[in-house]
């Protein structure tokens, strides 16, 4: 009986230990998952985040404030929600909608629906659809008003950072695109100019207006179509690299060769993000690098 009770003690040691191990080996299921970093401050972070053929940009700055340009389609939202967490955001001290259509203010809602918001910007046009109502119910149930984002109106202007609208300069017109708001961002010496989906006319209305354009990395207008872009807003401008946000194997052709022409013949360094995925800038103020 002695012998029987002690093989078993032995019995269950052995499980014991065995089931140890096991645990001690097994793989962490948490291992590999996005895990939130820690905004840094000091520097200015733009990320061109890849939403497809659609357009969100964060800027992460050097105070440690953030601002987010645009959150994509409206399947986007979660996309953009957990990017934004996994870069340590916890409130978006500016939100900024270019204009009404859907792959600039598709997820909107859902960023204000999980996020802190501090000021709101965009152009003062409606447009009758549920993707657009979505965002206004969002706003109105946080109890957040809108900013009419028009040419001349500063966002901020703090710790040598800048960020100051350019476009809009009419009230009025045809099409929604032209409505955009762009957007210079300028930390020291060094300049980002965001243009959401401006076309011509509102290019040809910042050069009559001897807006300074001049930037170090153009966010390219209209997904790379040929309606944006003119040759004298490229020259005004005078960008080290663009950036085109763009879906892989889109029903518009984006980029346009013409629009690639351009950049090539001015020696632009171009990222795309079907090609190269979220683009992120970081810059001291005096230089920029690719991360």
């Amino acid at each position: 009986m002695a012998r029987k009770r002690l093989l078993f003690f032995l019995i269950v040691a052995v499980l014991i230990f065995t089931a140890g191990c096991a645990s001690l080996n097994a793989p962490d299921e948490h291992k590999g998952a996005l895990q939130p970093t820690t905004p840094e401050t000091g520097v200015l972070k733009v990320h061109f985040i890849d939403v497809g053929q659609a357009d969100c940009i964060l800027a992460q700055l050097p105070g440690g404030q953030n601002m987010l340009v645009d959150a994509g389609n409206n399947d986007d939202g979660d996309t953009v929600v957990n990017y934004l967490q996994s870069a340590g955001v916890k409130k978006i001290d500016y939100l900024v909608g270019t204009h009404p259509h859907e792959d600039h203010i598709g997820g909107l809602d859902t960023v204000i629906n999980n996020f802190e918001i501090g000021k709101v910007y965009m152009p003062r046009v409606t447009q009758n659809t549920k993707t657009y109502r979505d965002v206004l119910d969002a706003l109105k149930n946080k109890g957040l008003k809108i900013t009419a984002a028009r040419a001349g109106v500063e966002i901020l202007s703090e710790g040598g950072v800048t960020a100051t609208i350019l476009s809009p300069h009419s009230s009025s017109y045809e099409g929604f695109n032209d409505y955009s708001a762009v957007i210079k961002l300028a930390f020291d010496r060094v300049n980002f100019l965001l243009t959401g989906d401006a076309e011509e006319l509102p290019e040809k209305e910042m050069l009559a207006a001897g807006t300074d354009l001049k930037a170090d990395v153009l966010k390219i207008g209209h997904h790379g179509s040929h309606s944006s872009t003119t040759t004298a807003f490229l020259e005004a401008v005078s960008p080290k690299y663009a950036v085109i946000c763009v879906g892989k194997d889109n029903d518009y052709g984006h980029p346009h060769q013409e629009t690639l022409q351009k950049l090539k013949q001015a020696g632009v360094k171009v990222y795309r993000t079907d090609l190269d995925g979220t683009v992120v800038f970081k810059s001291n103020g005096k230089e920029i690098n690719i991360e």
